[in-house]
């Protein structure tokens, strides 16, 4: 019975919780395409057409133009992720027994619990800006991108 009692309570202090990391991964889905900085170096040339460019980036979020008639197309992405995290633990135990003779008995007892809970949150967020300059023809002549992390 003492062996028992001491099995019971070792599997109640086994933790059932995950922390927020583990909570990111799970929610996290990294198998969409994104655009990131290395994907514009790779894969932006000057001299690539508009239609180059839409194969590799899709559309712009804004297209202007100077006073010369040449675009500029600018792609502003944006992503925030938000984390929270819970966990909950605690332990609890039951003692009981059997008392009296042999044609019946009370069945007694006590018992004790306590508990304990935490959580944590954070948010961050990323930005790339991405702007390409066009040429009279219509082709790639510039480009440049600004990355931020907060």
């Amino acid at each position: 019975m003492k062996k028992l009692l001491v099995l019971l309570g070792a599997v109640a202090l086994i933790p059932g919780c995950i922390n927020a990391g583990q909570h990111r991964a799970e929610v996290r889905d990294d198998s969409a395409d994104r655009i990131s900085v290395a994907h514009v170096q790779r894969e932006i040339k000057v001299g690539m057409s508009g239609a180059d460019v839409i194969a590799v980036l899709g559309s712009p979020n804004m297209v202007t133009s100077d006073s010369q008639r040449r675009e500029t197309w600018v792609y502003d992405k944006v992503a925030t992720e938000r984390v929270y995290s819970t966990s909950q633990g605690g332990l609890g135990l039951l003692l009981g027994g059997l008392a009296g003779g042999s044609s019946g008995g009370v069945l007694g007892g006590f018992g004790s619990s306590f508990g304990k809970s935490a959580g944590a949150a954070s948010t961050s967020q990323r930005t790339l800006t991405i702007v390409i300059k066009f040429d009279k023809d219509g082709l790639v002549r510039d480009y440049s991108y600004r990355q931020s992390s907060f």
